[in-house]
């Protein structure tokens, strides 16, 4: 794959990389020119991705653990300096049962890919916002604007983190960064990992100003 414009050369950090659509946004990136930095729980699935993605860099770190995410931070920038891209794919799903069924473990299993999002943002937002061609990435989901009983808390979450997402973008804005906030919204990722990846690629071909706080929905 030929380097992407804005891309070749930059730092691009995955959050919860270890997933089929996190494999195929670390293999776009790398073929495209990019230092990937694919972060993961599983060291077991980190060296999977090693060995599926060759050039990635992996590092193992509890995102929703607020000391785990400054050291990572650390020890990124010793070694790498500032990062210019920042994709949260920290996800799952659970659900079901109408309103009454909406569980407080199902709740908190949900809330650790907005505590990651969060952590992540905040921990590399200046190196976003300082970089020229600085991105910060998330996966929604279509069930946003339609929620269910069954799906409410995946669905209230998922809101919370767009929230945060244009919020980070109105940051950018304001103190008139090179860098963007996009929210990428699916009903499922099955079997669009690779069409994510593509568009994942574009954000770095694309002026800031127009891409900023933008919401783009994937169909299948």
């Amino acid at each position: 794959m030929a380097e992407t414009p804005g891309l070749a050369g930059r730092t691009v950090l995955i959050a919860g990389a270890t997933s089929a659509s996190g494999r195929a946004v670390a293999r776009a990136l790398v073929d495209a020119g990019a230092l990937v930095l694919a972060v993961g729980r599983s060291s077991e699935r980190l060296d999977a991705l090693e060995t599926a993605v060759p050039g990635v860099d992996t590092r193992q770190c509890d995102l929703t653990d607020a000391s785990a995410v400054a050291e990572l931070a650390m020890r990124i920038h010793l070694k790498f300096g500032p990062i210019d891209g920042l994709i949260n794919l920290v996800g799952g799903w659970r659900g079901g049962g109408g309103i009454v069924g909406q569980s407080d473990d199902d709740w908190a299993f949900l809330e650790g890919s907005l505590t990651a999002l969060r952590l992540t943002s905040r921990v590399f937002y200046d190196d976003l916002a300082a970089s020229a061609f600085g991105r910060l990435a998330i996966v929604s989901s279509t069930s946003v604007d339609k929620p269910t009983a069954g799906n409410a808390s995946y669905a209230a979450l998922k809101a919370a983190a767009e929230t945060w997402t244009r919020a980070v973008g109105q940051g950018f804005a304001k103190a008139g960064a090179g860098a963007a906030a996009v929210i990428f919204r699916v009903s499922s990722l099955a079997g669009l990992e690779e069409r994510l990846a593509a568009s994942m690629l574009g954000l770095w071909a694309e002026d800031a100003a127009e891409l900023n706080r933008r919401t783009v929905t994937l169909a299948p």
